[in-house]
């Protein structure tokens, strides 16, 4: 996936010796969770919106030095480590970082998740099957060899839980007739917890993920 042309560049970068009445007034401005701090244009850390209520207009932003996070994503960083970035700080505004440690753009959640909705994922006709299986028993090559000896495609999938040593792993195949799949699956000791057509599990996924529901509809 190609992320790089999703950088934005003109989104303000403030500087630790800034009063703090500028960041103030971006956040009241922007919907953004965060904002990056440099000193002598170096990253520095992120100043977070929570924290809003705590600021006072006199300040500099040198004064909250010690408030400031320090998560971040680097121009080579791939797709899938932005998109988990993003879901651990809550943040829907990452920090990019270049060359001598210098903030070169951002990243946008709601740009971001756009494109990954684009791929190809989603936008493949065929349907999703959701199994589960120990997290040491299972493997993405058996998964996708599941799905092959079916003469269906593998088209991608993703863990979507980890919990209680048992992965959940969310399947997209070439097809709509999961009969065949489903029992092998269950022959190699998988559980079937969902499948289902792209339309309904695409719904079911803007229902139920709080953190895109937050996010996608700022």
């Amino acid at each position: 996936m190609q992320i790089h042309t999703h950088i934005l560049p003109n989104i303000p970068v403030f500087k630790v010796e800034d009063p703090l009445e500028k960041v103030i007034q971006f956040f009241k401005d922007h919907t953004y969770s965060h904002v990056a701090v440099v000193e002598k244009d170096r990253f520095l850390g992120v100043l977070t919106e929570d924290d809003l209520e705590n600021f006072k207009i006199e300040d500099k932003i040198e004064d909250y030095r010690y408030n400031l996070e320090t998560f971040f994503v680097r121009r080579d960083t791939n797709w899938l480590d932005v998109l988990e970035t993003f879901s651990r700080n809550e943040a829907n505004l990452l920090p990019i970082l270049g060359a001598n440690e210098s903030v070169i753009g951002y990243y946008d959640l709601t740009d971001f998740m756009g494109v990954f909705i684009d791929t190809p994922f989603f936008t493949e006709p065929g349907g999703i099957l959701v199994v589960s299986k120990g997290v040491k028993d299972y493997s993405f090559s058996e998964i996708a060899q599941i799905v092959e000896s079916n003469n269906a495609r593998f088209i991608g999938g993703f863990i979507t839980e980890m919990q209680n040593d048992v992965v959940q792993v969310t399947i997209k195949v070439g097809t709509t007739n999961f009969n065949e799949i489903t029992q092998t699956f269950r022959r190699y000791n998988y559980n079937i917890l969902f499948g289902n057509n792209d339309d309904q599990f695409l719904e079911d996924l803007k229902q139920r993920s709080d953190y895109l529901d937050k996010y996608l509809n700022v």
